[in-house]
């Protein structure tokens, strides 16, 4: 069987600006991104229906018979049985959110009303990890990385932890092989600890689980990491982390606090940054919303950045609760910034101005070439895409 993650529009929007770059699927929420949890299940490759302007990077693969998955579901094994059995003319539903619906090729551009007459509906009985809001990457993060855990560990053994470290709750570890970790300070007793192939933790950092450290991560020395917290692959972070989530090629190499935060990739966070997590009054946070275009309640006392990729902020940067930074902009200046900087910006209090793209593209080949990967054209067409679609309206 043929199987296509799709985009639901209005989740993408929500999920603005971490969708710019990539479709609803490719998010990381626990040890793997949502696409990346469905090919575990399913045991195969899948690809993608997104916005015309991903689709370069991201095609869809159309066969006789495809069965169409909400990108934004992390699947369960009752979900997997049911999309397993899916038969034409059946869909897959929870409430009202479609899970799953078995298509032939004529109908993939033009999916009609799952209501309709001869649609059998087939009912999910427990919710499922559902991901429709930034703020819900850290927000259900811990789930994300229980689920995960039990289905990357299931009946394998962990490479044995060097004498060196002081662990607690080892029976909640998990070392992948080639990862190496001296000296350092692991608590699983919280919830479980996830070291990545290849990964590193360096002497005197100190670790709470649910913690996941993914494939060529780094955790730089005496850094301190509270769980629910996902290092995604290759990149490298050190000083206080909490409740956050980097997809992956990001550094916060350096001192400062990042918590209740969600950082795309290829984004660096200037030494003694630090983002405010709470408000002095303790109010739940509001949060730039690309859908509603203003500021939205996320009933959550605890929210601090949602960065998109490619941007960067200098040394001793100030976020302040509840901040949205866009693709690619570049954030200095002192004081706090504001709670929203648009994609393709440079500056900070005093001013921003549009940053050129022919720069940008600049720099993100620098930035690639140091992680051995090529900033190729289709790079190239996918960010010079979001540029367009931003400068259209600077809020987007």
């Amino acid at each position: 069987m043929n199987y296509i993650l799709f985009d639901e529009s209005i989740v993408r929007t929500n999920l603005l600006p971490l969708t710019f770059m990539r479709p609803v699927a490719d998010i990381r929420v626990g040890i793997l991104t949502i696409r990346e949890k469905w090919e575990k299940r399913l045991k195969t490759k899948t690809s993608t229906l997104t916005d015309g302007y991903l689709s370069h990077k991201f095609p869809i693969i159309r066969e006789n018979e495809n069965i169409l998955i909400n990108g934004s579901i992390c699947p369960n094994d009752e979900i997997i049985t049911a999309i397993k059995n899916l038969k034409r003319n059946q869909i897959v539903l929870f409430d009202d959110v479609i899970i799953a619906l078995h298509v032939m090729e004529e109908e993939l551009d033009r999916v009609g009303d799952p209501t309709a007459d001869g649609i059998e509906e087939i009912r999910i009985a427990e919710p499922p990890l559902k991901i429709n809001h930034t703020w819900e990457i850290f927000s259900k993060n811990e789930t994300a990385i229980q689920e995960d855990f039990e289905l990357l560990t299931r009946g394998r053994k962990s490479q044995k932890i060097s004498i060196s470290n002081r662990v607690f709750g080892e029976e909640n570890i998990f070392v992948e092989k080639g990862a190496k970790l001296e000296c350092a300070v692991l608590n699983a007793t919280t919830g479980p600890i996830y070291i990545g192939k290849d990964s590193e933790i360096m002497e005197g950092a100190l670790i709470r689980g649910p913690f996941v450290l993914c494939e060529g991560a780094q955790v730089k020395m005496a850094a301190k990491i509270y769980g629910p917290t996902t290092i995604g692959p290759y990149c490298r972070v050190g000083g206080e982390i909490n409740n956050s989530v980097l997809f992956g090629y990001s550094n916060k190499a350096h001192d400062g606090f990042l918590g209740h935060s969600v950082i795309a990739e290829w984004c660096n966070i200037g030494a003694d940054t630090n983002t405010s997590n709470l408000k002095n009054t303790y109010d739940t946070v509001r949060l730039w919303s690309y859908a509603k275009q203003t500021f939205v309640n996320t009933h959550l006392q605890f929210c601090g950045t949602i960065m998109g990729d490619h941007s960067k902020c200098a040394i001793d940067t100030q976020f302040n609760t509840g901040t949205v930074t866009g693709v690619s902009a570049n954030i200095f200046g002192p004081g706090f910034q504001r709670n929203f900087v648009p994609s393709f910006t440079w500056g900070g209090t005093a001013g921003h101005t549009n940053y050129n793209i022919k720069k940008a593209i600049e720099v993100a080949e620098i930035v690639f070439k140091r992680r051995h990967r090529i900033f190729d054209e289709t790079e190239k067409d996918l960010m010079t895409s979001v540029y367009n679609l931003t400068m259209k309206n600077k809020y987007l």
